[in-house]
């Protein structure tokens, strides 16, 4: 071998290995790019990686379904390797991911802040196996789910009799069947239009959901719990990496993945959730309509109406060898909330 041939052989040995260590995400979810989870705290997340890692991290973005599919088939997708990272709801999978369903029984959540902080721990402690083929980067909640209505406002308990309107979880669904609803199975990005057509008469949604999905221009009515005070229910909300994509990753950059996740990201998206429900229900009266507050009155009814919805789901994921009561404790004691 002449001189010329090994000193190239060399250049390719050197460079070969920093090309391997180039990285980029793919990063799928199911709302609008626009939506503040991708704009606060995922893309920034993304900038903070690219500039510890001096370049080497990147990430694409597939907000809105892009690679196809429905909310349902996200955590098959990163685990199939079809997205190295998404943004989901397990419980859009319905009763696939049990245990950490406990963060969706009714007036189980009182903000976004507090809860998130809350279920990372209760995964941590509850519910690491039902996610053993991922790795777990943020567990965090949508701070509790408020009630928004085209044209009927909700007072008390009966305003809920027969009224139609999508729910975005099977916990949430029964939630709302005890107290005298209909509950519609729907993706976000088809709630306005059934909305607008009438084929459901409003949405149980975070106000995060308001503005990127347009409810703002289909309701005129929203019903929430006073502050400080749980919420019928809430959407445990996850983001999940595949798991051989993170293995396969340099320890370097498998340290700064690790650095500004977890407990770091759970915090960002609890804060971040809170502020932009402060600030959507400032716009949302700004423009004319109309918030309720729940009394305290009403919600111990509606507390007694739903009893028998954690009950159920106790026995539930009884069957599928949980300890539910333990579960429910466990969750309860973590966010300081009472049936």
């Amino acid at each position: 071998m002449n001189y010329r041939n090994f000193a190239v052989l060399g250049a390719l040995a050197v460079s070969l290995p920093a090309m391997a260590q180039e990285v980029t995400f793919k990063i799928a979810h199911f709302l609008p790019s626009a939506a503040p989870t991708q704009q606060k705290v995922l893309q920034p997340w993304c900038d903070d990686m690219k500039k510890q890692s001096n370049g080497r991290i990147a990430c694409q973005f597939y907000p809105a379904m892009q690679l196809g599919g429905t909310p349902a088939q996200l955590a098959d997708q990163v685990k199939n390797g079809v997205a190295d990272i998404v943004w989901t709801g397990p419980g859009y999978s319905a009763g696939r991911f049990p245990a950490i369903e406990a963060f969706e029984l009714p007036f189980m959540v009182k903000d976004s802040t507090s809860s998130s902080k809350a279920l990372w721990k209760y995964y941590q402690q509850n519910a690491q196996q039902e996610f053993a083929a991922y790795k777990v980067l943020a567990f965090h909640t949508d701070g509790g789910q408020a009630v928004h209505t085209a044209s009927k406002q909700i007072v008390g308990l009966t305003g809920f009799s027969g009224l139609k309107l999508r729910t975005s979880t099977r916990v949430g669904a029964k939630t709302l069947a005890a107290l005298g609803g209909q509950p519609v199975a729907m993706p976000p990005a088809q709630v306005t239009e059934a909305i607008s057509k009438g084929v459901v008469d409003g949405s149980l949604g975070a106000w995060e959901l308001v503005y990127p999905t347009k409810l703002s221009e289909v309701t005129k009515f929203h019903l929430q719990p006073d502050n400080g005070v749980a919420h019928p229910t809430a959407t445990v909300l996850a983001v999940l990496m595949n798991k051989a994509k993170y293995d396969g990753l340099p320890a370097d950059l498998k340290a700064i993945v690790d650095k500004t996740t977890g407990e770091v990201m759970v915090g960002k998206f609890g804060a971040m959730f809170d502020e932009v429900a402060a600030d959507t229900r400032k716009r949302i009266a700004a423009q004319g309509n109309k918030i309720t507050t729940l009394s305290a009155t009403q919600v111990t009814a509606m507390k007694q109406a739903t009893a028998s919805v954690e009950d159920e789901w106790a026995k539930q994921v009884g069957e599928k060898g949980l300890d539910g009561k333990k579960l429910i404790a466990s969750a309860r004691e973590l966010t300081g909330t009472s049936k």
